[in-house]
């Protein structure tokens, strides 16, 4: 990944550990090791000064000793348990009995040593689970908070969208991008006309990194409220893996077969009586080359290089429907003249030939005989188009601008 960023396993080493003994030389042999190991370690020489240090510095985990004078290990468990109880504790104490281990465990310890600790090893990797754990349930807790708020702003959309079209309609269209936009050389376009208010065709393009733009066309089922919810979805789907690439979490985002069987469990997940096709495509402008993944779109997007014409026609079952689908990635080279057309089929709905909606062999031709860009396009579709089309019309045209 080229953001800069900490991995897990070298994160854990530069967390700050609190060891509270009154015994010095087992509580400084302790602190030698893991300092040698690459944690900051702080020292407390009884249970009172521990609690101090613990409000005071708010460590990323506790080594405490159960026998002390003053304040014994139980009762600072409890004291630290009301001040930050997320922050876990490991007992290592002498007093072996299971009666203290069933009492420490209660009281929040997350583990028990018994001393003397013969093999320092064994203390490390108490630590490092430790560590590991907490940061886990500390990211399941982000994103459980950051998909509870999604959820919230989806249900006041929803709620918009129910209440008053028209106020939905700009909803919708606030979480479009701009109609016409640059990222890292490559100019992208964009045209939906909805059947009605709101549209159940989508799409969006983003910066993932200095190196990397992300961009999509998708086509809920259906029209509408309905459809258009699950655009507002998609978007915040989405936006949770991106935010994870740029903090260094997670490459989902750039990994287009991946994010596919995500979204695809998100949606079966969350049971909305839709599916979804999509086209997912990552730029790499460091490679020049583009990887994409495709579920189920149709028509297929247009490749143009070098007077070059051609299908992107790959297998891939819609999102939403099947959780055993699975999904693969294609990566092409940009070459000069690199050009991709995606259109709803809604466009060939309106341009009937022979009777029937056009095909994507008419398309082919199309793009083969026409120059393309938005007004282009839209000339054949506003010949047969009245107040209300029977499906949503896209158009989206992805190119990478001249050097």
């Amino acid at each position: 990944m080229d953001n800069a960023f900490t991995t897990l396993d070298n994160s854990l080493k530069l967390n700050t550990i609190l060891v509270i003994d009154d015994e010095a030389l087992v509580r400084e042999s302790m602190a030698i090791y893991l300092e040698d190991s690459g944690f900051n370690v702080i020292q407390a020489v009884d249970g009172k000064q521990g609690v101090a240090m613990f409000e005071e510095f708010r460590p990323d985990l506790v080594l405490c000793d159960l026998r002390m004078p003053e304040m014994d290990g139980m009762a600072v468990l409890s004291k630290m348990g009301e001040i930050a109880p997320e922050i876990p504790i490991i007992i290592v104490s002498g007093a072996g009995q299971i009666n203290d281990v069933v009492e420490a465990l209660r009281l929040g310890a997350l583990d028990y040593l018994v001393k003397p600790i013969t093999d320092m090893a064994v203390l490390e990797n108490a630590v490092d689970n430790a560590l590991h754990r907490t940061h886990l349930e500390a990211e399941n807790q982000t994103y459980k908070d950051e998909l509870e708020f999604a959820n919230r702003e989806l249900e006041k959309n929803l709620d918009l969208l129910q209440k008053d079209q028209e106020a939905g309609r700009q909803a919708q269209l606030q979480l479009l991008p701009p109609a016409d936009g640059t990222i890292h050389g490559y100019h992208f376009q964009h045209i939906i006309i909805p059947s009605l208010n709101l549209s159940g065709d989508f799409i969006d393009y983003f910066e993932i990194s200095s190196r990397y733009v992300g961009f999509y066309f998708a086509d809920v089922s259906g029209h509408g409220s309905a459809a258009a919810f699950v655009t507002m979805m998609l978007k915040s789907l989405i936006n949770q893996p991106l935010r994870q690439f740029r903090s260094g979490e997670s490459e989902l985002i750039i990994n287009p077969e991946e994010l596919m069987a995500y979204l695809n469990s998100e949606f079966i997940g969350a049971n909305l009586g839709k599916h979804i096709t999509l086209f997912y495509a990552v730029i790499d402008t460091k490679t020049q080359t583009l990887k994409y993944s495709v579920a189920g779109q149709y028509p297929a997007p247009i490749l143009i290089e070098e007077q070059q014409v051609t299908a992107l026609k790959d297998d891939g079952f819609p999102l939403g429907l099947f959780s055993w689908a699975t999904f693969a990635s294609k990566t092409i080279d940009v070459k000069n003249g690199f050009k991709l057309l995606m259109v709803s089929d809604g466009w060939l709905e309106l341009i009937p030939v022979g009777g029937k909606p056009a095909s994507e062999d008419y398309l082919l031709e199309f793009v083969e005989k026409n120059p393309i860009n938005i007004p282009v396009l839209m000339k054949p579709v506003k010949q047969y188009q009245d107040n209300n089309p029977p499906d949503d019309i896209t158009v989206f045209i992805v190119e990478k601008e001249e050097e």
